[in-house]
């Protein structure tokens, strides 16, 4: 393995980081780590998210690049909409737990299974410009796989980070606990606020819907 290939490699773990970061992602991730009740359970639905986000970039990227063809745009367009559309009804559901005040969601298998599907969807959407850099930047199809792998270790450790930081205050103890309903309810208006605005973008300015 050349040392140029190395840092390509290393390239792809950075990019993957800063990718787990992006606003989507983050906001999605937000409305189920804030219902947890422990830093382990918060770390743990970024672990999930991270996997099912690199699970479906290697699927479907290792697939269509192999044969050499790309994602047409409407199919792209239409997979970032379903992005926008699961940010509304995550909203939704995490305003309905913190009308209750009750973190519903905090069962841990529930909530990985949860993680893991947003992961998933997320690298639907994801995958079209997915295959585009990884086809640009690499030279072969084991090195592509190898890139996507990297890519993808690199979106878990960053979500894991983010979520740790998230949970953080639930490790305060009991007095923290009463405000789970606020976060609840915090989250889950942004989450449909920034849903809405991802609707209108993806159908709108970029010309799904048109």
């Amino acid at each position: 393995m050349s040392v140029n290939f190395l840092s390509v490699l290393f390239f792809g773990l950075i990019l993957g980081m800063k990718h787990a970061t992006e606003p989507d992602h983050v906001i999605a991730v937000s409305t189920i780590a804030s219902r947890t009740k422990t830093l382990k359970k918060s770390s743990l639905t970024g672990v999930y998210w991270g996997i099912g986000h690199t699970a479906t970039l290697l699927l479907i990227g290792m697939i269509v690049i192999g044969l050499k063809t790309a994602i047409p745009e409407k199919v792209s367009l239409t997979l970032e909409l379903f992005v926008g559309i699961m940010l509304v009804i995550l909203g939704i559901l995490s305003l309905r737990d913190g009308r209750h005040k009750l973190a519903r969601n905090d069962e841990t298998e529930y909530t990985n299974i949860k993680s893991l599907i947003i992961g998933f969807i997320h690298g639907l959407a994801g995958s079209a410009t997915m295959v585009l850099l990884t086809m640009t930047t690499v030279e072969s199809y084991f090195q592509a796989f190898l890139y996507i792998c990297i890519f993808g270790v690199g979106t878990i450790v960053g979500m894991f980070c983010f979520t740790t930081i998230l949970g953080l205050p639930f490790i305060l103890g009991s007095k923290v606990k009463k405000y789970v309903p606020f976060i609840c309810s915090l989250a889950g208006a942004i989450s449909i606020l920034y849903g809405t605005f991802y609707i209108y973008e993806i159908g709108f300015k970029d010309g799904l819907f048109i």
